[in-house]
């Protein structure tokens, strides 16, 4: 037996349902420091550093990342 049931909701109104914290405030902030940063000319030290926080596991991601990439665009 299947069943499916669809919930029309907001994101807001899922977050509130699941007892998900809202992190709103911190995401502002987050995404006006960073708008600082740009706006003040980040150089390309910052920038590098910058994405090798967001990539998973540092170096290791970054390099597994550009590894998929560059196979990609060779064809296979």
């Amino acid at each position: 037996m299947k069943i499916n049931v669809e919930v029309d909701c907001t994101p807001e109104e899922a977050r509130r349902a699941m007892g998900l914290p809202d992190f709103t405030p911190v995401h502002e902030r987050y995404v006006a420091m960073l708008t600082d940063t740009m706006e003040k000319g980040a150089s390309p030290e910052l920038l590098d550093q910058l994405m090798k926080s967001w990539a998973p596991m540092g170096e290791a991601g970054m390099a597994f990342w550009r590894k998929m990439f560059e196979t990609t665009g060779r064809g296979g």
